[in-house]
């Protein structure tokens, strides 16, 4: 009897440190993840990962990650020492601490970036859907962004009206091997909530010296539209009379 009970205060012992050590690393994943997320708001990444509009719920991430850390902390200094019955609690397996972390490994270790060239992988539209509060229309050509300009091409009946029509663009250079050598796209990514809704939009744009610029550089693109043929299809095609390297936008993802 004296060898069962020793081996039960034993085990009793051994359970209740390795739980003692689970509740610490979720304490600290707790930390870490109210950290990231503030990292990002601090140097400007969060916009890398979400559509501006929803910042907000980072902010909200970043406090409720340091309040429930903080109440781990004083949960665990207060029950310091004491023996707590496994079956007195809610258990926290090592999968699961391990499933929660992965999202935070994986911020941390891979740079944090905006989606480029790699990521159309050929799925690039020159079409953009109509949005009924779409307002552009009523302000200076000059002023809009692929999106508007795709908008409007988009909701005319005559795309040859825009034959003539100056435009002043950003974007990044995308290009397929297909494209004729003085042709690549001046291209953006919309996000409607966050990169995992991301869609490659772009304009078609036709310069000389189109193998200056490599793949994926950001790139203010002017000139007038021409109607021409590009991938097969119908479009206005922008033909630029000049093209230069500009820094990439502090949003470089456009929102619908």
């Amino acid at each position: 009897m004296e060898a069962i009970h020793h081996t039960h205060n034993h085990d009793h012992t051994h359970n209740h440190a390795g739980e003692n050590a689970q509740a610490w690393l979720k304490t600290l994943i707790l930390f870490a993840l109210g950290a990231y997320f503030a990292y990002n708001i601090v140097s400007g990444n969060l916009t890398n990962y979400i559509n501006q509009r929803f910042a907000w719920l980072s902010y909200v991430a970043v406090v409720l990650f340091l309040v429930l850390g903080l109440a781990s902390v004083w949960e665990l200094l207060r029950n310091r020492g004491k023996a707590a019955c496994s079956c007195d609690h809610e258990h926290i397996t090592w999968r699961a601490l391990a499933v929660v972390a992965i999202p935070l490994v994986l911020g941390t270790l891979i740079p944090s970036r905006p989606l480029g060239s790699a990521a159309v992988d050929g799925n690039i539209s020159t079409n953009a859907a109509i949005n009924a509060n779409f307002t552009a229309f009523n302000s200076d050509p000059l002023k809009w962004n692929v999106l508007d300009w795709l908008r409007a091409f988009n909701s005319a009946e005559d795309v040859t009206t825009f034959n003539g029509k100056q435009a002043d663009v950003i974007g990044f250079v995308y290009r397929e091997a297909t494209f004729p050598d003085d042709s690549f796209m001046v291209a953006r990514f919309t996000v409607s909530c966050c990169v995992a809704d991301a869609s490659a939009i772009g304009l078609p744009v036709i310069w000389n010296a189109a193998d200056d610029f490599p793949q994926d550089t950001w790139v203010r693109v002017q000139g007038a539209f021409e109607v021409g043929e590009f991938r097969g299809d119908t479009v206005p095609v922008l033909r630029a009379t000049s093209v230069e390297t500009v820094a990439q936008p502090e949003h470089p993802y456009l929102y619908p």
